[in-house]
């Protein structure tokens, strides 16, 4: 019953609950730092409001500073977005055109040909579109206002109070159950905060090195792609491909030759090297125990049935529920009906 009433008000407040989801992330992401501070004898409401103006200042700082920057590549995607639906086009032209030579036009005939090529296009400038329709969109921005604005207040107010939510959960607990619950709820902060404080860096990490990579390599886009596909890379494997489909994508429309799009792949592939042997076995390491088609599942499923407060939940649950089969499981392995051979 209690799960049909909080599914039921998800679906009817999903729309105005995203702003204090994301006040619900970061008021857990960043209790340790306030935390930290209260043993410093700073007040809770103090120590909360300095972390939050902290990172306001840094976010603003970051905007400031990247802001002309991406206000030129986005007029270049604009301009340059037909110019690289006919490089597409032509591309897969020629393409079709080698594999109807080399099987015969049973394979591949003239009209296969023409519907490839002029659909490249037509899927080129829809992503363009889409992109600059997203960007300029007047209800988008209002949204995005509201979520800048609401965001801040409704997470200083849970930063503060945080651990006293915290203990009046405790409070509610059954005394019967309250180890086993602790127990589990302990487990299920360690694994929670190593990932979302570790992806927090890694993403940061792989955002910087690819907007600076991809740029000192010449891409015109490589500051917008680089920072999406380091934002996008707590998706597993969903940041590299789509960041490296992008990047030789635009890299072969933009460079009359080889040489630019092989540097643009020497910049790939050493993120995948720093990824993967460097940034997240140093940050996240072994802590976290959530497996990555787990992740992808979650984050799709939240999308699908909450849009965006269900990606902002979908790892918390996703955790909680690994924890609890963990638990189930080795309830039943240690249980007479797994041990007792007789049992039947």
């Amino acid at each position: 019953m209690l799960l049909a009433v909080f599914w039921y008000a998800l679906q009817l407040f999903g729309a105005v609950l995203a702003p204090f989801a994301t006040a619900g992330v970061i008021a857990y992401a960043l209790d340790p730092p306030v935390t930290y501070l209260t043993r410093l004898k700073v007040p809770r409401g103090l120590a909360a409001l300095l972390v939050i103006i902290g990172i306001l200042a840094a976010l603003l700082l970051f905007a400031l500073l990247l802001y002309p920057l991406l206000r030129v590549q986005i007029g270049l995607l604009v301009n340059r977005g037909p110019a690289y639906a006919v490089a597409v086009q032509i591309w897969a032209s020629d393409v079709l055109t080698r594999l109807q030579a080399q099987f015969g036009p049973d394979v591949v005939n003239d009209k296969l040909r023409d519907l490839v090529s002029g659909q490249a296009a037509s899927i080129m400038n829809i992503v363009v579109g889409t992109i600059t329709g997203l960007i300029g969109g007047g209800f988008a921005i209002i949204n995005l206002l509201s979520l800048l604005v609401v965001t801040p207040v409704a997470g200083f107010y849970m930063l503060r109070d945080w651990q006293v939510m915290l203990r009046m959960i405790d409070s509610w607990l059954p005394h019967r159950f309250l180890p086993v619950i602790r127990a589990q709820a302990r487990e299920v902060d360690r694994i929670l905060s190593a990932w979302v404080r570790g992806q927090a860096l890694c993403c940061l990490f792989l955002a910087a090195y690819y907007a600076l990579g991809l740029t000192i390599a010449g891409l015109d886009l490589g500051l917008i792609v680089g920072l999406s596909a380091g934002m996008l890379s707590f998706i597993p494997y969903v940041g590299s491909i789509l960041g490296g489909i992008t990047s030789l994508g635009l890299a072969m429309a933009q460079f009359p030759n080889w040489h630019g799009v092989a540097w643009v792949g020497v910049v790939l592939f050493a993120g995948q090297i720093l990824e993967g042997y460097v940034i997240y076995p140093r940050i996240l390491g072994d802590r976290v125990e959530l497996p990555a088609i787990w992740v992808i599942f979650a984050l799709m499923a939240g999308g699908a049935a909450f849009g965006f407060v269900g990606v902002m939940m979908a790892v918390p649950v996703a955790a909680t529920i690994g924890v609890l089969c963990r638990f189930w499981l080795r309830r039943y392995l240690a249980s007479p009906l797994y041990l007792d051979p007789t049992a039947d």
